[in-house]
């Protein structure tokens, strides 16, 4: 089967003007505008299929007839978090996330621990910065093909043209999923040193059993920790495919925005669900005044 539904949100972070407007987002993509999301996506003239959030920093009116979730200003899940978890509950399994990087560091850092979330439920998330891509992965492996350099031209939506879902659900199917590799479109590159930059870090306390194959600096069956700098800098070789993969942790993976995306693998199934929607403060905080 082929899945062409990607999960597109917009979050209230910062923008670099390299985002897809609105008649370059794929025909079937599912817009998800969180809080702050809806004035870019307002500007960009794109119009969600659902916006969430507290509206604290939203200053652009719902559209109308746009499926919209109110959530109450204490509680205890970002906005982000809440839009993965509603995608999630659509059926969707890929998503990709624009205004995650930049501005606020805590957030930033908060959009990298949900890509971890994804990772550890049998998804896949992408954040987009100005010159870069975050990514995790779980048990699991992201692979780059030998022209990931050169081949395509600049595709600045980022999003899979053709996935091989391998059991994967389908957007309304809540079943579970298997392996999956999600296949993208290239997005263009030159050979400057920064446009080839990989680097691998350890979600885990421990990642064992990394491999780096066709990197200019490869590892094999290695294991990283989360308090040891190991993976920084290194870079793909024009012509030949690279691959990183763990067999046991969690691994966040930058690369160029440039480059042709890679194909992901993973052997975590799909769970149902990544919880409910926090309606509320937990009652183990207690809320000063």
């Amino acid at each position: 089967m082929t899945f062409s539904h990607p999960c597109i949100v917009f979050a209230a972070g910062t923008y670099y003007g390299n985002e897809p407007s609105a008649d370059e987002l794929p025909e079937n993509a599912f817009v998800i505008a969180a809080d702050g999301g809806l004035d870019h996506v307002d500007k960009a003239g794109i119009r969600p299929d659902l916006v969430i959030g507290d509206f604290d920093s939203a200053n652009t009116k719902v559209p109308q007839g746009v499926e919209t979730i109110a959530l109450p200003p204490e509680h205890d899940d970002p906005d982000m978090l809440s839009a993965l978890k509603v995608g999630w509950a659509k059926g969707f399994r890929d998503f990709r996330i624009y205004g995650g990087l930049g501005g606020r560091l805590d957030h930033t850092i908060a959009n990298i621990q949900m890509l971890a979330l994804l990772a550890h439920n049998g998804g896949i998330g992408l954040l987009y910065g100005k010159h870069s891509v975050v990514t995790a992965i779980c048990n699991g492996s992201v692979h780059f093909p030998s022209a990931a350099l050169r081949t395509g031209t600049h595709d600045r939506t980022g999003i899979q043209t053709h996935r091989d879902t391998r059991d994967t659900p389908q957007p309304g199917d809540n079943s579970d999923g298997g392996t999956y590799a999600n296949h993208c479109d290239s997005a263009g590159a030159d050979t400057d040193t920064a446009d080839r930059m990989v680097s691998v870090f350890s979600h885990a306390d421990i990642s064992r059993g990394v491999t780096e194959t066709g990197l200019k600096y490869e590892l094999k069956n290695g294991a990283m920790h989360s308090d040891t700098v190991l993976g920084v800098s290194n870079e793909l070789l024009d012509g030949r495919p690279a691959s990183i993969s763990v067999s046991d942790g969690t691994l966040i993976v930058t690369f160029p925005r440039k480059v042709a995306l890679p194909t992901f693998t993973t052997n975590v199934k799909a769970a149902q669900t990544l919880g409910p929607l926090a309606s509320q403060v937990s009652a183990l905080l207690n809320t000063s005044r």
